[in-house]
């Protein structure tokens, strides 16, 4: 699902991909293939998705950047249209 990690300061979420292939995608902006051993930070109040790539399994350690004022709002699925374009 589209989420967001809110923040009124400091925040946001950093991705570390320990086992097989993923993506995370910004909202608005293409998506991003995640492979072992890499990080993606996610600024805070910025809508994404992450999951695993359609043929691979995906495993990554999620870690919510300390801020004030935070929460996490969950949205809506990720549509198939969008991860069906994805390779």
């Amino acid at each position: 699902n589209w989420h967001i990690h809110h923040a009124q300061k400091g925040g946001g979420q950093m991705l570390i991909c320990v086992y097989g292939r993923g993506w995370v995608q910004l909202e608005g902006e293409p998506a991003h293939e995640l492979k072992v051993g890499e990080v993606f930070n996610i600024p805070p109040n910025v809508k994404h998705w992450h999951g695993a790539a359609k043929d691979s399994w995906f495993q990554h350690l999620s870690l919510e950047v300390p801020g004030e004022g935070t929460s996490n709002e969950w949205l809506e699925p990720v549509i198939d249209e969008v991860y069906d374009k994805l390779p």
